[in-house]
């Protein structure tokens, strides 16, 4: 790697740290309290780079924020069983009406995109189930924000600064974030 790359990457973050709608970080830490205090859980979801980053938020979220979370991501065994019986769109959603998700619940989306018509329908149709069940919604996206963004009820947008580097920084910054979050509790 040359140093004009790094001092590239560098100065993309520092232009993240300075332009994230901290606002939004706010509520976000608002509703995880809320849902702590009145005794909801937490459900993270994600996939690929994002779903590791679930699986490691749920640590956090548990032990630190004294949150019951989980991350359908973390039961290989019943995500492959219902992808493999019911189709990929509604794995999370399915996931989530077994476990009877309700008003004093929260979903909190880490992704790249956000979802769409054409993307991440599973994670698109865990939000429709949550907000029909009252469930709130803190998303962690970059691009536009997608289906989270329209959604949320916290929306924290990772600012695009270099189109070649979307995922990196989003999946990155999706761990500065709920780092942030977690030890604000």
């Amino acid at each position: 790697m040359d140093k004009d790359y790094i001092d590239s990457y560098l100065e993309e973050t520092k232009k993240i740290v300075e332009t994230v709608d901290r606002e939004q970080i706010k509520k976000g830490i608002e509703i995880l309290r809320e849902t702590r205090d009145k005794g909801g859980r937490l459900f993270i979801l994600g996939v690929g780079g994002s779903a590791a980053n679930a699986s490691h938020a749920v640590n956090d979220f548990r032990k630190i924020g004294k949150i019951e979370t989980y991350a359908p991501t973390d039961n290989v065994s019943e995500l492959t069983a219902r992808t493999n019986d019911e189709g990929w769109e509604t794995t999370f959603s399915e996931w989530l009406k077994t476990s009877r998700i309700n008003e004093k619940d929260t979903i909190m989306v880490f992704s790249v995109g956000g979802g769409s018509e054409t993307t991440s329908l599973n994670i698109v149709n865990a939000l429709k189930l949550g907000k029909e069940n009252n469930s709130k919604v803190i998303s962690i996206v970059s691009r536009t924000g997608g289906y989270s963004k329209e959604v949320s009820d916290a929306c924290i947008l990772i600012p695009v600064v270099n189109d070649k580097r979307i995922t990196p920084h989003a999946e990155g910054w999706q761990g500065v974030i709920w780092h942030l979050m977690v030890n604000a509790l």
